[in-house]
């Protein structure tokens, strides 16, 4: 491959050094544009993942290679509609049947490049159109007809280049017959388009019947947007009608922009027996040619022109891709924040529900009562609630087993509230995921919307662990004490379940005839452990176990939540801002080139 230095022209060290800056941004921006994903099914993203692909293909097959060599021959292709014409009139140009011409479509599969011999070096490597092999073809001396010449179609012809050598084609220019921008096959019609992006001019074929269709037209109008140079060969033009049709033609081009468009008029004629267009027919397009080979100035124009628009449509697609890349980017970030809004909620629920006295009711209040007494106790508790310190030693000389059964209880009512507002969390993330195209992309047949395997064996193990952190709370709180050694000894659990008690019930969240029992409840544990602890150690105790218990609860659930965002766990490859640069850098090159 050749150098920026070596083939820019000598004595101009300064655009040496803009050559070499510009290539060295240009392989920045292709970097860039290989590593980038659009991973989620947003609208408009298989055309921006189509443009991503597009503009490699174009850097790679022309604006590199030509910042490369910008004295390299300018590559003309010449390109058009089905049966329009193109290898018949190439063949002409020659002067020998080298392309295959015919009434069976798709004649050109397999592209082919006719150069000067003096300039073979320039194609026979992978400077332009790396992706393509090389096939080298050879003009044999006996004329083959036209609908016989060219390379044979096979499998492989779309991914492979025929290059041959012949004196008919200037020196600093060279001919490219590529397949129908129409073309009933997909591989053709992607060819087609690829070639002409690699083009320095294009020469464009179309015919009076076809001139008007809207596939070469919405071609024409991308080459006017490129500010390519552009030839137009009107073929087989009935005499009677050439001024007609010329002039429809022309206004056409003037109204699309393509008013400095070269218009040639290829009359309908006989063809003789090897299928050739008489000499004549293509002499105002072979000396336009001749021309353009032989104006090395103009040559260099002629590329960079193209090589500039080519640059200034790459700058409109990196911008496009930075966009569709902050879509992408935001399109994740109200995924996640769905995800974790549905969990947050869930959270919150969990947390009302441990300090709003509901688990007091039902078993958990049950077992309390089993294990401080009956309710007839309550009443005489409450008229007696001072004379607590004496009688509270009375509760405890009893077996644990009772106490064992209040944690139980807790240990029950409280994994059934964090498994239904998990399940209530993932339902929730699963339908606002599924409302979006990207989310539902994202979780394909997948359901997501219950709780995990093994997360209720998850939820009574944090439980457990938080009702083992909480008796060593009792124990260490305990220790100071010694007056209360007895009652620790012997009433761990049971002061255990007291605190619980009082988590639970810290905001006493409870109306009617409930007030009356479970209020009671919470009131005898609060005074049994004010009667070991003081009062100020028991709110101590109480806030430490409540912010314990709900940081399990935070631990669990995003545990859970975790399944939906892993699946937002993919690289857009480069950023946004990134790509954005690299658009307003590729304009400034156009605009100074």
């Amino acid at each position: 491959m050749t150098s920026p230095s070596e083939s820019s022209p000598p004595g101009a060290p300064a655009s040496n050094s803009r050559a070499a800056a510009a290539v060295e941004l240009l392989e920045a921006v292709r970097g860039d544009l290989f590593a980038a994903e659009l991973p989620l099914a947003l609208p408009g993203a298989d055309t921006a993942r189509l443009d991503i692909r597009n503009a490699l293909s174009q850097l790679d097959d022309y604006i590199l290679p030509r910042f490369r060599s910008l004295d390299a021959p300018l590559l003309a292709v010449v390109g058009g509609s089905t049966g329009a014409g193109k290898s018949t009139l190439v063949n002409a140009l020659v002067g020998h049947p080298v392309t295959r011409a015919g009434a069976i479509r798709p004649t050109t599969r397999q592209p082919i490049l006719l150069h000067n011999p003096a300039d073979a070096s320039w194609f026979e490597d992978q400077r332009v159109l790396p992706s393509l092999s090389r096939v080298r073809g050879v003009v044999v001396d006996t004329p083959v007809p036209a609908n016989r010449a060219g390379a044979a179609p096979d499998a492989a012809s779309t991914s492979s280049l025929v290059l041959v050598g012949h004196p008919a084609v200037p020196e600093g220019i060279a001919l490219l017959d590529a397949p129908d921008v129409d073309s009933v096959s997909d591989d053709n019609r992607k060819l087609a388009g690829q070639l002409l992006a690699a083009a320095d001019l294009w020469v464009f074929v179309t015919t009076a019947n076809r001139y008007a269709d809207a596939v070469p037209w919405k071609l024409l109008l991308d080459a006017a947007a490129r500010d390519i140079m552009v030839a137009v060969v009107l073929d087989r033009v009935p005499p009677a009608a050439e001024a007609e049709v010329s002039t429809d033609l022309r206004a056409m081009l003037q109204q699309e922009g393509l008013g400095a468009a070269r218009l040639f008029i290829v009359q309908e004629v006989a063809l003789d027996r090897l299928g050739m267009l008489p000499p004549q027919a293509v002499e105002p397009l072979g000396r336009w040619l001749r021309e353009l080979a032989e104006d090395a100035a103009g040559r260099a124009e002629i590329a960079r022109r193209t090589l500039n628009g080519a640059v200034r449509t790459l700058s409109g697609r990196v911008a496009a891709l930075a966009r569709a890349s902050q879509e992408q980017q935001q399109a994740a970030e109200v995924l996640a924040r769905d995800a974790r809004t549905a969990y947050q909620d869930a959270a919150v629920r969990i947390l009302e529900a441990t300090r709003d006295g509901a688990l007091l009711r039902g078993e958990v209040l049950a077992r309390w009562q089993d294990f401080v007494g009956t309710g007839e106790f309550f009443r005489v508790l409450e008229q007696n609630i001072w004379r607590m310190r004496d009688r509270v030693g009375a509760f405890f000389r009893g077996e644990p087993a009772p106490a064992v059964k209040v944690e139980t209880a807790i240990e029950t009512g409280l994994q059934a509230v964090i498994m239904d507002e998990a399940a209530n969390a993932a339902e929730d993330a699963d339908q606002r995921w599924r409302s979006d195209p990207a989310g539902r992309q994202l979780l394909g047949t997948d359901d997501l919307s219950g709780t995990s395997t093994g997360f209720p064996d998850r939820v009574a193990a944090e439980i457990r662990a938080w009702q083992a952190g909480l008796m060593e709370l009792i124990r260490t709180e305990g220790q100071g004490k010694r007056t209360q050694a007895r009652w620790l000894s012997f009433g761990v659990n049971g002061l255990g379940a007291a605190l619980m008690i009082v988590v639970f019930s810290m905001t006493a969240g409870l109306t009617g005839l409930e007030v009356g029992v479970a209020g009671g409840t919470a009131i005898v544990g609060q005074r049994l452990l004010e009667a070991v602890f003081g009062e100020d150690a028991v709110r101590r105790l109480a806030r430490t176990a409540r912010e314990d218990l709900h940081s399990r609860c935070d631990k669990l659930l995003l545990e859970e939540q975790q399944r939906f965002l892993e699946r937002l766990e993919f690289s857009a490859g480069v950023s946004p801002d990134v790509l954005a640069g690299h658009a307003r850098a590729l304009q400034r090159l156009a605009e100074t080139a």
